[in-house]
């Protein structure tokens, strides 16, 4: 349209289109209502996913649900925790009563127990993950005795969190909640109202047992001589073999049961079919963000991505810190973002906030010089 007007005005200009391309590419008001976001290549690996370590040394975790169980004669939600081993692969599964931080605490403390202590937890910005650090911070500043307090803190689990809206990030526990969520909730739905606190407990531990038999190496699938895939077990517990379910055939009539221990083995022999047929048929390998793109830089002015909002209001917003990662490219920045605010007398003013944003959430509208 720019060129025709262009044309239609009695002006030729050789090679107009790339003319009038680059001059569009850097229109503030054409970048506000048809610019893309930005975007960056794909990181490395982090090296806690590819140098050697004991298991749930280096996890990620993430809550899931809810899902509905009978405590007396009402219904409950109760919740679900996921651990995974970076290195391994292998997932740990907790029930969580309610999404609080101290529920949360009590179900890092159930995990430690069992695996070990963890170096590291990788997590998103949840509510309840960011007040479980604060809650163990302020608890080991109450301490007096500072040799004490040193040697803590030299053990204490560092929490790694990612940058705000970028779920992305965690990719690698938010494959393994969707695996095991996507079959719970077909296998909670089949006795809606009949499973107790006890019961959800155990279907979350065979789940548990099975994800952890998945295999997780795809080497020689075509020659009958080669060795068998490698599976989180061989590393957890050094057996490759499935752990057998307990005597006896279980139909569906179990459901209906009082017998809870016979309800909860029909389930578990759900998800296994459920997810070998809905999960691992379905692996396929998915490829994005291949090439390298532009850095933001400090004083850039860029517009925010709100998917509440329609892009008119998205908000204006100045880049006050750029980050770079250890391959030089910057994928999260910190923005100057300006918020409506209503002072003394009820009049609106805006007030700067600093806010922290992937660069995926980002349009850019006008370049630092």
């Amino acid at each position: 349209m720019t060129l025709n007007e262009i044309r239609s005005q009695g002006f030729w200009i050789p090679g107009g289109s790339k003319q009038v391309a680059k001059v569009l590419s850097k229109c503030v008001v054409c970048r506000k209502l048809r610019s893309d976001a930005q975007g960056q290549e794909m990181a490395d690996l982090p090296k806690e996913r590819v140098e050697p370590s004991p298991p749930f040394t280096y996890v990620g975790m993430d809550c899931f649900g809810p899902m509905l169980v009978k405590n007396g004669r009402k219904e409950v939600k109760r919740y679900g925790l996921l651990f995974t081993c970076f290195c391994s692969r292998a997932v740990h599964l907790e029930m969580l009563d309610d999404m609080t931080t101290d529920s949360l605490i009590n179900g890092i403390r159930c995990f430690i127990a069992i695996r070990g202590a963890a170096q590291k937890i990788f997590c998103d910005q949840g509510t309840n993950f960011v007040g479980a650090d604060n809650e163990l911070r302020s608890a080991l500043k109450e301490m007096d005795e500072d040799e004490l307090k040193q040697r803590l803190r030299d053990h204490q689990i560092q929490f790694v969190f990612n940058t705000p809206y970028a779920s992305h990030a965690g990719g690698v526990w938010e494959r393994q909640v969707q695996t095991v969520k996507s079959v719970l909730r077909a296998m909670t739905a089949l006795c809606p109202g009949r499973l107790d606190d006890s019961s959800l407990r155990t279907v979350l531990y065979e789940a548990m047992a099975i994800v952890n038999c998945r295999p997780i190496t795809a080497v020689h699938q075509g020659d009958p001589t080669s060795p068998e895939p490698l599976t989180p077990n061989h590393i957890l517990t050094m057996k490759s073999s499935v752990p057998l379910s307990p005597p006896g055939k279980f139909m569906t009539e179990d459901l209906f049961l009082r017998k809870r221990w016979r309800r909860v083995q029909f389930l578990a022999q759900q998800f296994w079919s459920r997810w070998r047929k809905e999960y691992i048929l379905a692996l396929t390998q998915r490829q994005k963000w291949l090439h390298p793109k532009r850095n933001l830089k400090v004083r850039d002015v860029v517009l925010v991505k709100d998917q509440e909002l329609p892009r008119n209001q998205w908000p204006l917003a100045r880049v006050v810190a750029a980050s770079p990662d250890d391959d030089g490219l910057v994928r999260h920045v910190t923005l100057n973002i300006a918020a409506k605010d209503l002072d003394k007398n009820g009049k609106r003013r805006s007030k700067l906030s600093v806010v922290e944003r992937p660069v995926h959430k980002l349009i850019l509208i006008l370049e630092s010089n």
